[in-house]
C-alpha cells in the first residue's frame, strides 16, 4: 500500500443506503441528508476524499456508531453537481478498503478515524489460475442469460487475470444483494473473495435458468391466448359475413360472464366454465347446444349467493294471524313460539314444521304469513300424487325434456337461497317402479345432509340448509314415518259452527264481495241467513266449499244488482234458500227418537271427524253374519270379536244359550260407498247388536267411540279432537270416550267439551249403563249386578 493510503486516516463519513462502493469502481449517486452534504462539503475544502461504507438498517436517517459496517471504502471526488431541493449529485472513485476504527464525532456530520486494510492472497499460482478460469467460464454463462448485458463489460472480465481486481469488478457490476457486496468487501484475501464470487455466479446461473423458465411458459401462453382471440376474432367475422345470429363462441362468452358474476366455489365455476367451452365448439343448430343452452340458462338463474334478509317482529306476526286467521289459538301460539326460537337462533337446522288437519282450514295461508311475518320469499310445490323420484331431485340433463326437480325449481322460482318452501300434501306421495320419492325428500329437507343437496339436472351441490321447509297433510298418519321422524307436527282441527260464523262473516264474505265487484252498501247480509247457509248448505271440517257457496251466492246477487240498477240487497235466510236452492244437508238430530240396533259412532277421516251410526238387524235364521258397508279388516274383525263379547254374557242379557243358532245376523254401516276401516268402532258394534238381540232401545242423543277387547276393556284410540268436534257439529249431547283417553281433551277447543257430557268408560258394561234403555227391571238388575262384578274383575 502506498504511503499516502496510510497518513490519511481521519476522513468525513457518509453512510450509503443499500450501495456498497469498490476500489477503482467509478460511480454517482445522490446526497440528500444534511450531515452527508455537511461531510462533503468538509471533504471538498480538505483533502476530497470520503469515507464510504453502507449502514446496517436503512429505514434510518440519522443512523449512530452501531448502524455502520466496520469496513468500507476510501473513495475520492471527482465532482459534484447542486440539483433542486438541497441534493447534490457526486461523481467518487474507490481507492482502497478501509477499516473503521474509531467514531471521533456526530454533529455537524460524521467523523470517523479509519485505516486501509492490507489485501492478501494465496499463493498457490496454478490454484489462483484455474479459479481466474472458472469464474471467467460462469461470467460467460451469466452474461448469456442477463439480458441486454453491456459488451464492454464481459470483455474487461475475460481480459483481467488479477485476482483481486477481478473480484471486485464482478461484484460492483453485477445485480446481488447488498449484503454479498458487503461480504465480498469486507473479505481481505483476494482468492477467498474470487471464491465467493464463484459460489454467487452458480447461484445466480440457477436462478436465471429457472426465471427464463417460467418465462418462457407464461410467453407461450400469452402467445396461445392471443391466437385463439385471433382465430375467434376471425370466427366472428366469418358468421357475421354469414349471417349467423346465433354465434356459439359469442353464446359461450355471454356464459362465462354470467359464471363469473356468480362468484361460486372454485369447483363449481370451473364445471360451468368446461359446460360453457363446450358450447363454442359445437354447432348452433345441434341438438347437444340446445340441451347445454338450457342447462347453462337454468344454472345461471339460480340465485347462488342471493339471501332474503330474516326480519322477525312477534308482535307484526301476531297481527298479522289475527287479521287472517280466526280462533287457532293454540296454533298460533305454536307458530310465534317457533318464531321466536329462529329470532334467538337464526342459524338453527333441522326445524321442518308439518301442517296436519282437514282440507280448508287455512294450512297453505298460515304458511303464507309465517312466510311474510319472516320476511322471506315464499314457493309452493304441491306434491299430491307424485310417484316418480325424478320429480324430487330433477331428470339427468342428457334425456329428452329433461328439468330439475321441484325443489330447486322452487328455489329458481323464489329468486332467494333462503325462502319459505310449502310443500303441500306430502301424505299423498306414492311410490311405484319409478322410485321412492319420500326418500328423495329426505336429503332435501334433513339439515344434516341438505347443505350439499344435488339435484340430478344441475348436478352440482346445492345449500338447501338455510330454506325453511313447511309441509301440510291431511292425514298425519299416512306420512311415511322417516319423514314424519323430522318434522314438528302442528295439529288443526275442525271449525265449530262458531269459528265458521265469525269467518264468513269477518273475512269470507267481504273477499268474496271485492271480488265479485259489489260493495257491503249493495249486499248486506243477515246473522241467521250465514247460519242458515252454514248448516244446510255445507258439512265440512274448513271453509273452503263455505267459500264456494258464498261466491255462487254473490253471483245469483250480482245479475239482479246488474238488472235493476241502485238496488239494495239485503239476504236473509229465505232469500239465501231462494237463490241457492233447497238445501242440500239436513241437520241430523241426534237427540230425537230412541231406536233398537242403531248406535252413533265417531270416526276420523282425513278431511275431519264423523257420525258413524251403526245398524244391526237380527231375524231368523241359521247363524249366518252379514256385513256390509265397504269395511275393512279391522272393522270386519271388531264386529266378530262384539259377536262373541256378547255370546260370552248371553245368560247375564237373557239370551238363550242357542241364540246365535236360530238368527241371522245382518251389521250395516250406512253409505257404503265410502271405505271404513279401523277398531274404534268396538264398542258402537256392540251396542248395536246387544240392542238388536235385547231389544233395548239405543240414547240417540249418545256417540261413542274405543276399541274393545274379548274381556270387555275399552281401549284408548286416535283422532278423539276430531272426533268430539262432529259430535258438537251434529248436536250430540254425550259421548262415551275412553278412561285412557281423558288426558287428549286438553287438545280439545273449550267449546266442545262445555258443549258435550263427555264420560269417559273402561269396560263395555259402562257403555251399555249408559246407552241402553233395558226393556225389563229384571234384567236391568242382572246387567247391573254383573257390571259391577265385572269393574271389580278389572281393577283387580
Amino acid at each position: 500500500m502506498s504511503t499516502e493510503n496510510t497518513i490519511i486516516n481521519i476522513l468525513p463519513v457518509i453512510p450509503m443506503k443499500g450501495l456498497v462502493v469498490f476500489p477503482n469502481m467509478i460511480i454517482h449517486f445522490d446526497v440528500g441528508r444534511k450531515k452527508s452534504i455537511e461531510a462533503l462539503e468538509y471533504a471538498m475544502n480538505n483533502s476530497q476524499k470520503v469515507f464510504l461504507t453502507a449502514q446496517k438498517d436503512l429505514s434510518d436517517d440519522d443512523p449512530d456508531y452501531n448502524n455502520f459496517n466496520n469496513v468500507g471504502i476510501i473513495a475520492k471526488i471527482k465532482q459534484v453537481l447542486k440539483l433542486p431541493g438541497e441534493v447534490m449529485r457526486i461523481l467518487v472513485e474507490g481507492e482502497v478498503r478501509a477499516q473503521l476504527i474509531d467514531f471521533l464525532q456526530n454533529e455537524p456530520f460524521y467523523l470517523c478515524e479509519v485505516e486501509p486494510i492490507t489485501e492478501t492472497e494465496t499463493k498457490q499460482k496454478r490454484y489462483n489460475d484455474a479459479l481466474i478460469r472458472r469464474v471467467h467460464n460462469l461470467f460467460g454463462e451469466y452474461s448469456a442469460l442477463v439480458p441486454r448485458m453491456p459488451a464492454n463489460l464481459t470483455s474487461v472480465v475475460t481480459t483481467s487475470v488479477d485476482v483481486g481486481e477481478l473480484s471486485d469488478f464482478i461484484a460492483g457490476n453485477i445485480m446481488i444483494s447488498a449484503e454479498d457486496k458487503q461480504e465480498i468487501l469486507s473479505t481481505a484475501n483476494k482468492t477467498k473473495r474470487l471464491e465467493k464470487i464463484a459460489l454467487i455466479l452458480e447461484s445466480e446461473i440457477e436462478l436465471l435458468k429457472i426465471e427464463h423458465m417460467i418465462s418462457n411458459k407464461v410467453r407461450n401462453q400469452i402467445e396461445e391466448n392471443q391466437k385463439d382471440y385471433y382465430l375467434r376474432e376471425q370466427l366472428k367475422a366469418i358468421m357475421s359475413e354469414l349471417d349467423e345470429y346465433d354465434n356459439p363462441l359469442q353464446e359461450s362468452e355471454e356464459y362465462c360472464e354470467k359464471i363469473s358474476k356468480l362468484n361460486l366455489p372454485i369447483d363449481i365455476s370451473e364445471k360451468l366454465y368446461t359446460e360453457a367451452s363446450k358450447l363454442a365448439k359445437m354447432p348452433s343448430g345441434s341438438h347437444e347446444a340446445t340441451v347445454l343452452r338450457n342447462y347453462l340458462d337454468t344454472v345461471t338463474e339460480l340465485p347462488w349467493n342471493i339471501y332474503t334478509k330474516e326480519t322477525i317482529d312477534l308482535t307484526k306476526a301476531q297481527r298479522t294471524l289475527d287479521k287472517n286467521h280466526y280462533g287457532m289459538d293454540k296454533v298460533k301460539e305454536r307458530i310465534l313460539e317457533i318464531l321466536a326460537v329462529r329470532k334467538l337462533s337464526p342459524n338453527i337446522r333441522s326445524q321442518i314444521i308439518c301442517l296436519a288437519g282437514p282440507p280448508g282450514v287455512g294450512k297453505t295461508s298460515i304458511a303464507k304469513d309465517i312466510a311474510k311475518s319472516m320476511g322471506r320469499k315464499f314457493a309452493r310445490v304441491s306434491l299430491g300424487g307424485t310417484r316418480d323420484e325424478a320429480d324430487i331431485r330433477g331428470h339427468r340433463k342428457t334425456y329428452i325434456g329433461a328439468m330439475p326437480g321441484r325443489i330447486i325449481n322452487a328455489i329458481k322460482l323464489a329468486g332467494s337461497s333462503n325462502p319459505v318452501i310449502l310443500l303441500d300434501e306430502i301424505d299423498k306421495l306414492g311410490n311405484d317402479f319409478r322410485g321412492d320419492p319420500s326418500s328423495a325428500l329426505l336429503e332435501a329437507l334433513d339439515g344434516e345432509q341438505n347443505y350439499a343437496f344435488r339435484d340430478h339436472y344441475i348436478e352440482l351441490p346445492y345449500d338447501l340448509s338455510k330454506v325453511l321447509f313447511i309441509t301440510t297433510a291431511n292425514n298425519a298418519d299416512a306420512i311415511p314415518s322417516p319423514l314424519y321422524d323430522r318434522m314438528d307436527v302442528i295439529m288443526l282441527s275442525s271449525y265449530t259452527s262458531d269459528e265458521k260464523f265469525n269467518i264468513v262473516k269477518k273475512h269470507l264474505f267481504p273477499r268474496q264481495l271485492k271480488e265479485n265487484g259489489m260493495s257491503k252498501q249493495q249486499v248486506k247480509i243477515t246473522d241467521d241467513a250465514l247460519v242458515f247457509l252454514i248448516d244446510s248448505y255445507t258439512k265440512e271440517a274448513g271453509v273452503r266449499t263455505l267459500e264456494r257457496r258464498v261466491a255462487s251466492l254473490l253471483r245469483k246477487t250480482a245479475k239482479e244488482i246488474v238488472e235493476n240498477e241502485g238496488i239494495v240487497i239485503k239476504l236473509t235466510a229465505q232469500k239465501v234458500a231462494d237463490l241457492l236452492g233447497p238445501p242440500k244437508y239436513k241437520k241430523d238430530d241426534y237427540s230425537g227418537k230412541n231406536e233398537i240396533g242403531v248406535a252413533n259412532g265417531l270416526a276420523w277421516t282425513s278431511v275431519g271427524g264423523t257420525i258413524l251410526a251403526v245398524e244391526a238387524l237380527v231375524y231368523p235364521g241359521t247363524g249366518k253374519i252379514e256385513l256390509t258397508g265397504s269395511l275393512g279388516d279391522v272393522m270386519k274383525e271388531s264386529a266378530k270379536a262384539a259377536l262373541s263379547i256378547i255370546r260370552s254374557r248371553a245368560a247375564v242379557y237373557g239370551l238363550t244359550d242357542d241364540f246365535y243358532k236360530t238368527s241371522d245376523i245382518h251389521i250395516h254401516f250406512p253409505e257404503g260407498a265410502t271405505p271404513k276401516d279401523g277398531p274404534s268402532a268396538g264398542i258402537t258394534i256392540v251396542t248395536a247388536l246387544l240392542s238388536a238381540f235385547t231389544q233395548a232401545l239405543v240414547k240417540s242423543e249418545i256417540a261413542m267411540t274405543g276399541e274393545i277387547t274379548l274381556r270387555g276393556k275399552v281401549l284408548p284410540i286416535g283422532g278423539l279432537k276430531e272426533k268430539l268436534m262432529a259430535a258438537y257439529r251434529a248436536g250430540i249431547k254425550t259421548a262415551l270416550i275412553p278412561n285412557d283417553n281423558l288426558s287428549d281433551l286438553q287438545e280439545v277447543d273449550k267449546i266442545v267439551t262445555s258443549s258435550l257430557n263427555i264420560i269417559p268408560v273402561s269396560v263395555i258394561e259402562e257403555v251399555i249403563d249408559h246407552a241402553l234403555i233395558m226393556p225389563s227391571k229384571e234384567l236391568v238388575k242382572n246387567q247391573m249386578t254383573f257390571s259391577q262384578s265385572l269393574i271389580s274383575n278389572v281393577i283387580q
